[in-house]
């Protein structure tokens, strides 16, 4: 049977095991009632004794919650080294930061956090002659500050769509971490909203039309899936044109773009993140929606309209990627034309500079940008330093060239392409200091051979004496490359004298689609154990060991800290598992959720042969009683609408009567938290999480009061 019977037992009255109490220097956690609920799954029995905290709005629930939250306090409690963190963190995050200015007839907009602001605020400024950055100091007309618009300065807004002519603004307005937003119109000269706005939900390839008479957008719901539209200004969003969409259900992405000056729409059909669909419409003509692309050629496409032709980048017939062009008054694929072929390294992205294409790619997982006449010559490299990101854009002459490593916080610089000159167009200003600091790269053996790489950065000289603090992240899915970049809380172990780890595991894109691959479905063990043999690699050789040994994982890399711990306890002394998700036999369940696309990168268990390797490594389902298992914290939100919530206080739970190490198991649960993490909460209480995440890791390594 593919679906779940259920079987209510009577209810079970049990306290969390507290059997290493006596022993242990923490404070037991709450007690937390049982009931188990069994489902029957293609003949499989599987026991559920938490399901009653799947409902959220019940006052058990939000009587339990709160309980936890005070346990978790009680754990890290508000110790001097909490404080320090604190401190410490809030110099280096707590700074000017400034978003890309678009342009809007005689202004440019941009989004701005000043340091001590919970927020992000919308300025603009007269536009400039010439390119010139924002000068944070400088004094600009702030058009809306969303500190005005709750208490907790839990609302954030964010620009989506410029009218030409200036007098238009398109912005949205989130509540808390939540994925959707509502989508407001503001008159910029009256300075008040219009009222074509549309209601809270997910929106995406929000644009006004070239004449300003409306815009575009596309509008996802959980029940029916996404849909193109066009608003025209002045009319009730009821009559909104739907464009393109229908058929697709809740399990896919819907976009659209327009290119050649409005000529073209593009529209694209994501199913989950391995296949694409790519159709065109020639509105000028009136014609047709004509597939480019459909998904039965199993690949992705991103493109640009470059010199009259539609360049893509694709992994068609090439994993690691190609860039080919098209005439879309002959769009068959017969007539595609190979502009620059698939190589040795994973082309990651292409922009047009004064003629010729600036190709970016990843070779082991550092950035090369190689340069390429339109018809595909080559034309030289542009340089990048060792273990750095780089971004590329420009023209008219300048090139800008941004770089951030896991020493340097981001700095773009502005290159004369004709003289090589170079100059600091903008940086950050966060107070860390590189020096003495050193970042390698090393390649551990996963259990089926397979090489992985990872970066390693700490303190030059330390001894390999097996016994310094280590912290280990990772990701491995969603086709995510995790690229050397700046991260605070990174920086500041590190300054403790800590070792800072980051894996590259199959699931990610850094090696290809064969590397993605590898790493999804009934192949997603894979990424467990790439990320246990990094682990070990540590250890064995003489980094760590795994009293010292600490893990971190968000999201999709919440799953996989659960799952390292779960099945190899023995290894790690902490975890950190931030809106993760646990419960993957009911995940394809959990259709309140927006994330359903997920289940083409996860799996569906309602299909047998899914279910078979769902269950195998699905964390909640993994927890033994009487394991020895590492301190956990556990964080979440009530306004996570990606990742539900109920898997984190279920897995809270369920860890904390199993364990026996004495370790505790804790939940940071904010109910204005949400996936969109940063955004979606006041910037001190950002200080605030951070702080007590690195006092609960740091405690539990017994680094509370290193020094190196």
């Amino acid at each position: 049977m593919t679906g779940f019977r259920h079987a209510a037992l009577a209810p079970l009255m049990a306290a969390v095991a507290t059997a290493t109490a006596c022993t242990s220097p923490h404070p037991p956690p709450p007690e937390t009632r049982r009931e188990a609920v069994v489902d029957t799954m293609h003949g499989v029995e599987l026991v559920d004794p938490y399901r009653w905290l799947e409902d959220q709005e019940s006052p058990e629930t939000r009587a339990w919650i709160e309980r936890q939250n005070a346990y978790a306090e009680a754990v890290v409690a508000d110790t001097l080294l909490r404080a320090e963190l604190a401190d410490r963190l809030r110099a280096l995050m707590d700074v000017d930061d400034v978003g890309s200015p678009r342009r809007g007839a005689d202004y440019e907009y941009f989004s701005m956090r000043r340091a001590g602001d919970d927020q992000w605020v919308i300025y603009r400024r007269l536009a400039p002659d010439e390119a010139s950055p924002v000068d944070p100091q400088g004094d600009y007309e702030v058009v809306i500050d969303p500190h005005e618009m709750s208490p907790g300065h839990t609302t954030s807004v964010s620009v989506q769509s410029i009218s030409r002519d200036g007098r238009l603004m398109i912005y949205s307005v989130r509540d808390g971490g939540q994925d959707e937003v509502e989508i407001r119109v503001r008159n910029l000269e009256q300075g008040t909203d219009l009222p074509d706005g549309l209601p809270n939900a997910l929106y995406s390839s929000i644009s006004f039309k070239g004449d300003d008479s409306g815009f575009y957008y596309s509008r996802r719901s959980r029940e029916t899936g996404a849909r193109v539209y066009f608003h025209r200004l002045g009319t009730d969003i009821g009559e909104d044109e739907e464009l393109f969409g229908a058929g697709y259900g809740p399990d896919k992405f819907v976009g659209m773009s327009r290119i050649d000056n409005g000529r073209f729409r593009l529209y694209d059909v994501w199913h989950g993140w391995s296949r694409m669909e790519l159709h065109f419409q020639d509105v000028e003509d009136g014609g047709p929606v004509v597939t480019l692309a459909d998904s039965t050629m199993n690949a992705r496409f991103y493109a640009q309209f470059l010199e009259g032709e539609l360049y893509m980048r694709t992994n068609l017939d090439a994993p690691k990627n190609r860039i080919v062009a098209v005439d879309l008054e002959n769009p068959g694929l017969a007539n595609w034309r190979e502009v620059i072929p698939e190589g040795e390294d994973v082309l990651q992205g292409f922009t047009l500079i004064d003629g010729k294409l600036y190709v970016t790619y990843l070779q082991n997982v550092q950035t090369k940008i190689r340069i390429f006449e339109l018809d595909g010559t080559a034309a030289g490299e542009f340089p990048v330093p060792e273990f750095h990101s780089a971004d590329v854009w420009g023209g008219d002459g300048k090139l800008f060239l941004s770089l951030s490593s896991f020493t340097t916080p981001p700095v773009t610089y502005r290159i004369d392409l004709e003289t090589g000159e170079r100059e600091v167009w903008q940086k950050s200003d966060i107070p860390f200091d590189p020096q003495g600091i050193v970042v390698r790269q090393v390649w551990a053996t996963s259990k089926d051979g397979t090489r992985v790489p990872m970066f390693v950065m700490h303190k030059d000289g330390i001894e390999l004496d097996g016994d310094h603090p280590t912290w280990l992240a990772g990701y491995g899915g969603f086709l995510a490359a995790i690229t050397p970049r700046f991260d605070v809380m990174a920086a500041l172990w590190v300054e403790r004298g800590g070792v800072y780890a980051v894996a590259n595991l199959r699931g990610g894109s850094e090696f290809g689609e064969e590397w993605h691959r590898a790493g999804m479905l009934e192949n997603k063990q894979n990424v467990f154990d790439d990320f246990i043999a990094a682990a070990e690699w540590l250890v064995n050789n003489g980094y760590t060991n795994p009293d010292r040994l600490a893990i971190r994982g968000y999201s999709n890399g919440g799953l996989l800290v659960a799952s390292a711990l779960t099945q190899r306890p023995d290894l790690f002394r902490a975890a950190l598992c931030g809106f993760p998700d646990l419960d993957m036999v009911r995940f394809y369940t959990f259709t309140q959720t927006n994330n359903l696309p997920a289940l083409h990168e996860y799996g569906d268990a309602s299909i047998p042969e899914h279910f078979e390797f769902l269950r195998a490594y699905s964390p909640y389902q993994a927890v033994k009683d009487g394991t020895e298992y590492p301190a956990v914290m556990l964080t979440s939100g009530d306004l996570d609408t990606r990742v539900p919530p109920r898997q984190a206080r279920k897995m809270t739970a369920r860890l904390q009567a199993a364990t026996s190490s004495g370790l505790p198991v804790i939940l940071r649960y904010d109910p204005k938290g949400g996936h969109t993490a940063n955004r979606g909460r006041a910037f001190s209480r950002v200080i605030e999480d951070r702080a007590m995440e690195l006092a609960f890791l740091l405690t539990m390594v017994g680094a509370a009061d290193d020094r190196q």
